[in-house]
């Protein structure tokens, strides 16, 4: 009886930090999708296929700081595999850096966030935001086929 009240213990244990783990991977993933549907519309306003909005850029610039708070948190090491993730092996080697690339995020997103008041400062700040977060994507996020 002990035996089998251990061994359900165990499973449970063991399916809670699977549980975990994918919830977190899962946590991160729909913030990266939640900045990607942030950079929808700057980016077509860059690309003149949609009119200049302020409040769309300065909404943009506030998700990209609040995923920015929230992301390097949702690295445990028992994350590292698993749940279909593209987190690569550099962000547990190199976590100090890591860190420090989500830091400048924000602070260039702020920092954004206070210099565009029209189109032309949006033209001449936001792609130095966009090109911060591709540049974490490059070292960072392993490419899936």
């Amino acid at each position: 009886m002990l035996r089998l009240a251990f061994a359900a213990a165990l499973a449970a244990c063991s399916a809670t930090v699977v549980l975990a783990q994918s919830d977190v991977i899962a946590q991160r993933r729909d913030l990266m999708k939640a900045n990607g549907g942030a950079t929808k519309d700057p980016a077509a306003m860059l690309k003149g296929e949609a009119p200049f909005d302020l409040a769309k850029v300065q909404a943009s610039l506030a998700k990209y700081q609040e995923t920015s708070a929230k992301m390097p948190a949702l690295y445990p090491d028992n994350s590292k595999t698993g749940g279909d993730t593209t987190a690569s092996p550099k962000i547990w080697e190199d976590a100090a850096g890591f860190k420090a690339a989500f830091e400048k995020f924000a602070n260039e997103s702020k920092a954004a966030a206070t210099a565009i008041k029209d189109e032309a400062s949006f033209k001449a700040n936001f792609p130095n935001v966009l090109k911060n977060c591709g540049s974490c994507h490059e070292t960072y996020r392993v490419k899936k086929g």
